[in-house]
């Protein structure tokens, strides 16, 4: 049994083949028991995101047609698709490559941290499923371990790569305390709703919502337990704030300059960041004249988001050297339970072999009419001495050395307590 990765992501496959492959959240279950029945896998887990759909198994690599079969039949998508964009990882290589994914290194944006959450979700689902076990278990452990590395040692997700993280990056360095710092997001869409998560998680203490479309405003202040205003409290909004992220849509300006003039009056001429992340613009470009004010836009914010990706590049490096360092471990790992695993098969042959010449001993002996109760002692005689020969000679040539630490050892394999040895007594230690 080996361990496997294999699927498409997105440097394989269009979005349109994607989205083909994925599987919804609440049908992750079921595709995870039929996997296993009727792909042949022992154990699997399931990453399902927009950008990969996964499988992490553990399963006779000579399965793979099989897991191929039951993904086009199911998924409706043809043996030549399947072909073009389908990767396959077995044994260090998949280890290698969970770890990779579960970094952020193999993201479409380099570091991304949400990837580390959906690969424990997998994981939690392939629990609950019941289509988890000890091989899969040390490869998603061993996988968190690296990528809880990478996070802590590593600057892989420190530096802003997108608009929102850029704006929110800025304002934490403008004031010292964002925590201290009302902060108002104008608009609710798709880069408002990150940008508020991003605010969140630097700790804004006062983080209001206000959009033309109140619900929309609500359901994302719900979900970062922020304020949802009506656009008729703009103005009000603005003198509350020190932070102004604006990201609407509009046509046209929706903050002018007399709106954050009024703002500073409002505020006794408090300091105003205001970063317009729209296109069009939403603020006025004439703001930035005010006494007061710093404007940004985009394009003052892409000479960031450029530092940015130069500096996970870097952190990349630094990333990849100790996936490496991980991978060896498993590895060395894995090859210490394959050798006992094999030592306990090998052991257990033996012993098998040598009850077996004893028994055919014994039996010859009672077809001879030899008295069973000797027959019987001499068989536990022979066993026990043959059991112990290749211990006792170890133990002698141990004691020989004066290696107290190997009898313990073989003391304690042989069932024998160390309190029921004197190894370690001050007798022993003063003799030796």
């Amino acid at each position: 049994m080996a361990l496997l990765a294999f699927g498409i992501n997105h440097k394989t496959a269009s979005v349109a083949l994607r989205e083909r492959a994925a599987f919804a959240p609440e049908a992750l279950g079921q595709a995870l028991r039929d996997a296993r029945q009727f792909a042949g896998l022992d154990e699997v887990a399931i990453l399902s995101t927009c950008n990969r759909t996964e499988f992490y198994g553990a399963a006779d690599p000579e399965r793979m047609q099989a897991v191929r079969q039951w993904l086009t039949e199911s998924r409706g998508i043809s043996d030549a698709e399947l072909d073009a964009v389908w990767y396959v990882h077995e044994g260090e290589a998949a280890m290698r490559h969970a770890m990779r994914v579960a970094s952020g290194l193999d993201s479409m944006v380099l570091g991304e941290p949400q990837i580390f959450g959906q690969m424990k979700t997998a994981w939690s689902e392939a629990i609950a499923a019941g289509t988890a076990g000890g091989a899969l278990d040390k490869l998603f452990q061993g996988t968190f371990a690296a990528a809880k590395a990478v996070r802590s040692k590593t600057a892989l997700g420190a530096s802003p790569v997108s608009i929102g993280f850029a704006a929110v990056t800025l304002a934490r360095q403008v004031f010292e305390s964002l925590a201290q710092t009302p902060t108002l997001l104008v608009g609710a869409g798709e880069m408002n709703a990150l940008v508020a998560k991003h605010l969140r998680e630097q700790g804004v203490a006062e983080l209001m919502i206000v959009n033309r479309t109140l619900a929309n405003a609500e359901v994302v202040a719900q979900d970062v337990d922020a304020e949802a205003m009506p656009w008729s409290c703009l103005q009000d909004a603005l003198a509350r704030a020190g932070v102004v992220i604006s990201c609407t849509g509009s046509s046209e300006a929706v903050i002018t300059r007399a709106m954050v003039k009024q703002a500073l009056k409002e505020r006794r001429q408090q300091p105003m960041l205001l970063i317009d992340i729209a296109v069009p613009r939403d603020i006025e470009p004439s703001v930035a004249e005010l006494d007061d004010v710093f404007l940004y836009t985009v394009d003052d914010l892409q000479s960031v988001i450029d530092t940015g990706w130069r500096n996970r590049q870097a952190a990349a490096v630094d990333a990849e050297r100790l996936i490496d360092q991980h991978v060896q471990q498993f590895a060395e790992q894995q090859r210490v339970a394959e050798t006992a695993v094999a030592l306990i098969r090998q052991v257990r042959g033996r012993a098998a072999e040598m009850a077996d010449i004893e028994r055919q001993k014994a039996l010859e002996q009672l077809r001879r009419g030899a008295d069973p109760e000797a027959v019987l002692a001499r068989l536990q005689h022979n066993l026990m001495n043959k059991w112990l020969h290749a211990p006792t000679v170890s133990l002698r040539q141990l004691a020989a050395s004066n290696n107290a630490e190997g009898l313990q050892q073989v003391a304690q394999a042989m069932g024998v307590k160390p309190e029921d040895t004197p190894v370690n007594s001050p007798e022993t230690a003063s003799n030796s």
